[in-house]
């Protein structure tokens, strides 16, 4: 008798444990490639761009208006991203930077979270240093097939699957990033020039599409570089040019909100929403036109600056937080936290948890450093220069360093200039605060083993 009952006690707490673990709420993560944060109905209105399925999580999670890309560029933000380390601590600047980068070093999002009883998969784009096929390493063990532009489907089958354990879900489309291809003038978008609005009325055109005054020698060098680029020529490009390509850009991320819409269905369908944590990004943006640039890896914001919203059914309720995020290494940590999952150790980020619940309004952060090393231009009258660069993001400046040029820092002052216009760098008025962010960069050049971010401060 006594060992039946202890029989019947074993059984009740296995029951209770496997009820306990299936609580735990599961994660979807849906990221876009080459979004500019601001460009969703929700953030600029409904005039020029419609992203309904975007807008519904805005209104039902948290948006964070100033979440930035590790480095605006595919793979070093997406081998950041699932490592939760810091670019120069991956070794991946560029997007053929994977010769440097050593797998056995880095824990991975999809380990951390299979090691903790989830069920993983991930579906579309990868562009991730690590192969595809180390699975015992990024520990994503369902991996759909890379059709990232058209198809949502093997990613809601996963979703709707019967399992007794928590799902974590990673559907990675590829729209807007298209647009890179539309900057050769026969693949701009086809309709009529007449039905598209002036290039003004296109947000944030109005009054950011001149050059800024006072830049960098190499963001000068940098934009005709670029422009002049073989794969993505505007340099000749005309004024009608540059209002095709941001009406056209603003076309892609509606077919991007599609993605978004038929991925949500499939988890409405599955009736796992009420406890499931969605996460929607974007890798990095892109300037369609902005400060006379195309593409990315530049630190201005439409580059740099990606969308971030969470949303928990009943535990979120439609707000924005102005706090600064690093969604390559932040978005671990705040993962973790929200599903009671350790934190790997020594991982630089912090969580956002607290913001998305309600528990805090702040975090013990002052800034951020943001990282890129622009090697994707042409030569420009025979020069050619691929320097690296440091952004410090502070609460009201944005200063930037390269490693390159006779002029080499800016500083915007993003409380009067938030379209970035204006290099305060040698305003003796902003002296004390030039000084300060190269104390922040200084900071975190000890701290983060930054030595590339040493060697540039050196040159000062």
């Amino acid at each position: 008798m006594k060992t039946h009952f202890l029989s019947i006690c074993f059984l009740l707490l296995s029951f209770y444990c496997a009820a306990q673990k299936q609580q735990a709420p599961n994660i979807l993560i849906i990221m876009t490639d080459q979004q500019f944060a601001d460009a969703m109905s929700c953030a600029m209105g409904d005039e020029y761009i419609h992203t309904p399925n975007m807008d519904k999580l805005a209104v039902s999670g948290v948006r964070f208006t100033r979440a930035y890309s590790p480095n605006p560029l595919c793979t070093p933000m997406r081998t950041s991203m699932m490592t939760g380390m810091f670019p120069h601590q991956t070794r991946v600047q560029t997007n053929n930077d994977k010769k440097n980068f050593r797998p056995e070093d880095h824990i991975y999002m999809g380990r951390v979270f299979r090691d903790a009883g989830f069920e993983t998969g991930y579906f579309g784009k990868w562009h991730v240093a690590l192969d595809e096929d180390e699975k015992d390493l990024h520990g994503f063990d369902t991996f759909g097939e890379d059709n990232p532009r058209l198809d949502a489907g093997p990613v809601g089958d996963f979703i709707k699957e019967k399992r007794n354990k928590p799902f974590f879900a990673f559907a990675s489309f590829l729209s807007p990033h298209e647009v890179c291809q539309w900057a050769r003038k026969e693949e701009l978008p086809g309709e009529p020039l007449a039905d598209m609005p002036e290039l003004e009325a296109l947000p944030p055109l109005k009054d950011n599409f001149g050059v800024p005054q006072n830049e960098t020698d190499i963001e000068a060098y940098m934009r005709k570089s670029y422009q002049s680029n073989r794969r993505f020529t505007v340099g000749d490009y005309t004024y009608a040019d540059w209002r095709r390509l941001r009406w056209g850009y603003y076309r892609l991320i509606e077919r991007a909100d599609i993605f978004v819409g038929e991925v949500l269905e499939s988890l409405e369908a599955s009736g796992k929403k009420e406890n499931t944590i969605v996460v929607f990004l974007s890798d990095h943006g892109d300037c369609a036109g902005s400060h006379h640039w195309n593409q990315k890896t530049v630190f201005y914001d439409e580059s740099t600056r990606v969308p971030f919203i969470v949303s928990m059914e009943g535990k979120t309720t439609g707000s924005t937080s102005d706090i600064l995020v690093n969604v390559g290494i932040d978005l671990i940590p705040t993962l973790c936290e929200l599903t009671g999952v350790e934190v790997p150790n020594d991982l630089p980020g912090k969580s956002m948890a607290g913001m998305i619940l309600g528990s805090r309004d702040r975090v013990d952060r002052d800034y951020l450093v943001i990282q890129n090393h622009m090697v994707q231009g042409d030569p420009v009258d025979g020069i050619s220069l691929m320097p690296h660069g440091r952004m410090v993001r502070s609460e009201h400046f944005k200063y930037c360093l390269y490693s390159e040029g006779n002029k080499k820092e800016s500083l915007v002052d993003m409380r009067f200039d938030p379209l970035e216009m204006i290099n305060q760098a040698e305003n003796p008025i902003y002296r004390d605060v030039l000084e300060q962010h190269r104390t922040y960069l200084q900071e975190h050049a000890d701290t983060q083993k930054d030595e590339v971010a040493q060697s540039m401060l050196d040159m000062l």
